[in-house]
């Protein structure tokens, strides 16, 4: 199959690469004229045979919308667009909406693998028809792991879908890197464990938590025993502020997110005003020692 791919950065570029050696004529566009090849996004369309699928891989927000929009005018009636960005699942519909004016197709696809997709295949969840969907599976069906179809990919429900399963996805991940860390510290903590590499490390078969993201962590100490290279602080990208939004919207507890979504933000505090305002009060009605700044 032929594809249009916007955006090379490191997701997509690993995508081409696993496409191409799936068989499939891959052309790509980047702004980064050592990985692109074509001079532009009009370039890119004339290079491809109508009908046309073109898969948008390039930062959620602003950067997306504008993507879209420029497709909506360089393609044609039965031309086919994925965005398989993080974008926010409430975009879907306006973005499907501009594209089906010109009898352009839409797919929303949540893409999990992160850098290490190119070797092991990325899980999908895919939001749209039925028939684009379809269309679209020789695609899917080369970038997922090896193995059965329903291991790694779903087609979710209509537009939105993908990108609504992929924020819960990232909301889960969230809890779980969270839960990885803690445990990690209170080890560090201890006198008792002397090696704390050793002991995650001895989680990662038989055991009940063990997981890809234990591995990683294992890696990673492997690579800085103690993390001394790094800071304790840790942005988010999005989808666990969306995926706690929409637990508030349907009513469903969701602690254990919202939880590590806030410990996100509590690492970027230096020094808390928070706990100022905990450590005065404390000091105002028990008389409890503080510990003063310098």
């Amino acid at each position: 199959m032929q594809l249009g791919l916007v955006g090379l950065g490191k997701m997509g570029f690993n995508m081409r690469e696993r496409l191409r050696a799936g068989q499939h004529e891959v052309l790509g566009y980047d702004r980064n004229p050592e990985v692109t090849d074509a001079e532009s996004l009009a370039d890119l369309v004339s290079k491809l045979d109508a009908p046309r699928t073109v898969w948008v891989m390039v930062p959620a927000g602003e950067a997306t919308k504008q993507t879209i929009g420029e497709l909506a005018e360089l393609l044609d009636n039965g031309d086919l667009v994925i965005d398989g960005g993080n974008s926010r699942f409430s975009e879907d519909k306006p973005n499907a909406d501009l594209l089906s004016a010109n009898g352009i197709g839409y797919i929303d696809a949540g893409v999990s693998g992160g850098v290490w997709g190119a070797e092991n295949g990325y899980g999908l969840m895919v939001g749209g028809s039925a028939d684009d969907v379809e269309r679209a599976m020789p695609i899917f069906d080369t970038l997922r792991p090896e193995g059965p179809r329903d291991e790694g990919f779903a087609h979710a429900g209509g537009v939105g879908a993908g990108h609504f399963a992929k924020m819960v996805h990232n909301g889960i991940e969230y809890g779980l890197m969270q839960a990885y860390a803690e445990g990690y510290e209170l080890l560090a903590a201890s006198d008792e464990v002397t090696d704390v590499p050793a002991v995650l490390k001895a989680w990662s078969r038989g055991t009940v938590v063990r997981s890809w993201l234990l591995d990683l962590l294992v890696n990673a100490l492997e690579e800085d025993p103690e993390l001394a290279e790094l800071r304790g602080y840790v942005d988010d990208s999005g989808e666990g502020r969306w995926t706690v939004e929409e637990a508030i919207n349907h009513s469903v507890p969701a602690p254990v997110i919202t939880s590590a979504l806030f410990a996100r933000f509590a690492s970027r505090q230096p020094d808390s005003p928070a706990m100022k305002a905990v450590a005065a009060l404390r000091n105002q009605f028990g008389g409890h020692a503080v510990h003063r700044a310098e």
